[in-house]
């Protein structure tokens, strides 16, 4: 087992066989370092340094981080590592993945033909990108404007042309395409609502060709339950979780109300304050167990792009363990973030791929798991097969051998 926060002291009390393991590939490796630091052409590794993206290995880009006066650019991580490619056929709501905040509101996206855009952005690249690096989490404010639905980044509960984006359907429609050429992936879409069209958002939904995808209020948990596994909801093609922040749309167009099923910590600078990790005023307590989904946000009231690589390294880890406790011991579902890829180095990726291995596994990160479960199904098999010879006549350990066979199997499989 492992200690249960995030902490670079804390470590996987793991067979001393996979300590040996990786002791010995550690030693071999480095007897073939070379005694150059230079690195190039896709073989750089994080926090490496780097003079451009193609130094750098697959999943990795380069860049640097002022904000903690780290000037050179060095390697650092674009890509979340999916937890159910390592770890699969667990409820849906034991895993943990990255949203984005505003994820409509990109940094050069063009604004309405002669405006000026006057609001914030809180991302860099587009929701197909965003979702190819392995966000599966999407915050998006719908408004009704010019007619239509719109994703704006506005106040006042209305939408203007100097902060509107692009009608709602062109997002919506990018990720259809996504979970079409993608069968195995899931995503969740918490919408931040002013829609006062009748029936507007589920006719945008069915417009966009995503109702093939839906996973139906009246099936979700609404007492805590565990949510169906990922395997089960693959196999369902159930693959779109959609929140509405108005209670209405639950009975008038079957689109769950958000605090029913999960629980959110306050947003904006209040869930960034060090130490404190107050709930949301819409929400339930962080530590309430009739919602079986934790969103917890991390992002500034007032985004800026350059400072968002400090606040993703270690006061993102201190807010998850201050977040921990808050919620009772447990890790949240969703961490909503301002452009996810900046970072010292490994930032929001790293802290989820911890996040998973404490939850999946009970290793420090989720690539240990693969070690740790192999491990234990070779231990299973032998103490069954050891179990068997004592009792060749006796069908006592039949049964919990071929439970932990399967079981485990299925998971590293």
């Amino acid at each position: 087992m492992c200690w249960p926060l995030l902490d670079s002291r804390t470590q996987c009390i793991a067979p001393s066989i996979i300590i040996t393991y990786l002791f010995l590939s550690l030693f071999f490796s480095s007897l073939f370092l070379t005694t150059s630091s230079a690195c190039f052409n896709g073989n750089c590794q994080v926090l490496e340094a780097c003079s451009a993206a193609t130094d750098c290995g697959p999943g990795l880009y380069c860049s640097n981080c002022p904000a903690l006066g780290r000037k050179k650019p060095v390697c650092t991580r674009g890509q979340a590592t999916l937890p159910t490619s390592i770890v699969n056929g667990l409820p849906f709501n034991k895993y943990t993945w990255i949203m984005t905040h505003n994820s409509f509101s990109i940094v050069d996206s063009p604004p309405l033909p002669g405006i000026q855009r006057l609001t914030f952005y809180n991302q860099e690249d587009t929701v197909t990108n965003q979702l190819r690096n392995g966000v599966r989490g999407l915050m998006l404010d719908m408004y009704d404007f010019e007619d239509d639905i719109w994703l704006c980044h506005s106040f006042r509960g209305q939408c203007f042309n100097f902060t509107a984006f692009q009608p709602a359907l062109n997002t919506l429609k990018e990720v259809e395409t996504f979970l079409t050429e993608n069968p195995t992936e899931i995503v969740t879409i918490v919408i931040e609502d002013y829609v006062h069209t009748p029936k507007g958002l589920i006719n945008l939904f069915t417009s966009a060709g995503l109702v093939k995808f839906w996973f139906p209020v009246s099936d979700m948990p609404k007492n805590g339950e565990n949510w169906p596994t990922v395997t089960e909801m693959i196999q369902s093609n159930r693959r779109l979780l959609v929140f509405t922040s108005d209670a209405s749309k639950e009975d008038e167009e079957g689109i769950a109300y958000q605090w029913r099923y999960m629980v959110e910590n306050e947003s904006g600078d209040p869930g960034m304050k060090q130490g404190s990790c107050p709930q949301r005023k819409e929400s339930k307590p962080l530590n309430s167990r009739s919602a079986s989904l934790f969103l917890q946000n991390y992002f500034p009231t007032y985004p800026v792009e350059a400072d968002s690589c400090k606040e993703h390294s270690a006061p993102l880890v201190d807010t998850v363990n201050t977040c921990f406790k808050a919620a009772g011991n447990m890790l949240p579902n969703f961490v909503a973030v301002n452009f996810y890829m900046r970072s010292e180095g490994g930032g929001v990726f790293d802290v989820v791929d911890k996040m998973n291995g404490r939850t999946l596994c009970g290793c420090d990160t989720i690539t240990a798991c693969q070690v740790c479960l192999l491990f234990l199904f070779t231990f299973m098999l032998s103490l069954c097969h050891l179990s068997m010879n004592f009792l060749l006549h006796s069908d006592v350990f039949l049964f919990p051998c071929f439970f932990y066979y399967h079981r485990t199997w299925s998971l590293v499989a």
